[in-house]
């Protein structure tokens, strides 16, 4: 007769290696995307400053480039769900140190 029902695939976090909470996640990513369509804008104000000026074509179009595909690379990126946290090891690669046996010590011969 079994006593103990305890399920074994029931996961169990340690305080180390809980995921982010879901908050935090939003306000990075909400971030990083700000950041990048700040890029974008400065990159469409670019060119058209750089057209304006009459810089060469290829740093004008560049810019261009950059505007118009920063957006779907930064929605992609939002969307793009958790970052992966790095779990917590509590295991040791190298293995143990072996700590000397106690007892006598050798005597140094003289």
């Amino acid at each position: 007769m079994k006593l103990n029902h305890r399920r074994e695939t029931e996961q169990v976090y340690t305080v180390t290696n809980a995921p982010r909470p879901m908050s935090q996640d939003i306000e990075y990513r909400q971030r990083r995307y700000l950041v990048s369509m700040g890029v974008r804008t400065g990159c469409f104000i670019g060119a058209v400053v750089a057209a304006v000026a009459g810089a060469p074509f290829w740093v004008a179009g560049l810019m261009v480039v950059g505007a118009l595909l920063l957006p779907y690379i930064s929605v992609i990126f939002a969307n793009g769900g958790r970052e992966p946290t790095p779990s917590a090891r509590f295991d040791d690669a190298q293995g143990p140190e072996q700590k000397p046996i106690s007892g006598q010590r050798p005597e140094i011969g003289s």
